[in-house]
């Protein structure tokens, strides 16, 4: 995990607060993998509408259900969420000064569990649902042709004019506080953390010790229990063992999409199309009637193949040229090429010719 490696800026000894670029790194991941999520459930609803459309219908309540799992089980057994955890940062209690504060191993008490799930999982959910009805409200007033007519056709006529300022001051909100943390006026880098009583810190040498050796703790434990706590811890296995199933997975996947989204840039594109580029082919081998070619002859109302006047003309539409559907048909299955330029070519491509004389 990105804990092990370097950070991107180097702090002092006493100093955990990570940098502006660490926060909105982490802040940027879960954002990223969403829109993967769902582009990867859309494909597969519309391949088979039958056995994944109600992934697609779902998608906000499922995706939300399975992040609900993930950041619990990282915020009870590391005291971060997944994205926190991934680059090596933990949560603190706000008034934990550095003598007292909990390892990183020990979770979050529950009054800060809570509430860092409450704006983690919920807070998100409800704004996606939130510009969901706006945007199907929006496209309702546009089509309407109706003046607002009831006091709920005005309240929502006049809660579309409002929302855009209301998001640009939720947005201006977290600006502004990023910009109060990286001037050092500030603890949060979001408004949202210190709402939830907690601060991002770097995890610690003792962090990742007592991360490493806390599974052999539990199995530790795990010998000497009752049978209802032996039931109770393998549940809490299980379920632990599907949020890290889940959390490797989304590991390789954020690998996998940083990779995507490489090769699809503009400027690998070009590389890409440069270095794979095929030649360009020589044009056709043009002949000419009134030249002294033995493949055709010299009256164009003649079949190059028999030298008879055409029966139900045919064009071959790999070459172009002209002859009688019997003798193009044989040649062209016996051989699968044009008589006249070799091009590789099937029955398939013959097409007959009506003209008003026939």
């Amino acid at each position: 995990m990105a804990e092990h490696g370097a950070h991107i800026t180097v702090a002092s000894v006493g100093d955990d607060q990570p940098s502006i670029f660490e926060v909105v790194a982490q802040d940027s991941l879960m954002t990223a993998v969403r829109p993967a999520l769902q582009h990867l459930v859309k494909v597969l609803a519309e391949s088979n509408p039958a056995h994944y459309g109600f992934l697609w219908r779902w998608f906000d309540e499922i995706f939300t259900l399975l992040d609900l799992l993930l950041q619990q089980h990282y915020l009870s057994k590391t005291s971060a969420s997944f994205s926190e955890n991934f680059y090596g940062l933990k949560r603190i209690v706000m008034g934990d000064t550095h003598r007292i504060q909990r390892l990183a191993s020990a979770g979050l008490p529950k009054q800060q569990l809570w509430k860092s799930l409450v704006f983690l999982v919920l807070v998100p959910y409800l704004k996606i649902k939130l510009e969901k009805v706006v945007c199907s409200l929006r496209e309702e007033d546009e089509y309407s042709i109706h003046p607002p007519s009831s006091c709920w056709k005005r309240f929502y006529r006049a809660f579309l004019a409002a929302y855009p300022f209301v998001n640009m001051a939720w947005e201006g909100w977290f600006l502004i506080q990023q910009i109060r943390y990286i001037l050092g006026k500030a603890q949060h880098h979001s408004p949202l953390l210190r709402l939830a009583g907690v601060r991002l810190g770097r995890l610690t040498v003792q962090d990742i010790q007592a991360l490493e050796h806390k599974p052999l703790e539990g199995i530790m434990k795990q010998s000497s229990a009752s049978f209802p706590e032996k039931i109770k811890s393998a549940l809490k296995k299980a379920m632990g063992g599907a949020a890290l199933s889940l959390s490797t997975g989304l590991s390789v996947g954020v690998f996998f999409l940083q990779f995507l989204e490489w090769w699809y840039s503009s400027e690998n594109q070009e590389a890409i199309k440069s270095l794979t580029a095929l030649p360009t082919p020589p044009p056709p081998v043009h002949l000419d009637y009134n030249s002294d070619s033995p493949l055709l002859p010299k009256t164009k109302t003649v079949c190059p193949l028999c030298r008879k006047l055409r029966v139900n003309d045919t064009v071959l539409a790999t070459s172009g040229y002209v002859f009688c559907y019997r003798c193009v048909f044989n040649y062209v299955r016996s051989h699968q090429a044009c008589p006249i330029t070799g091009y590789p070519t099937e029955v398939q491509h013959l097409i007959k010719l009506y003209t008003p004389e026939n």
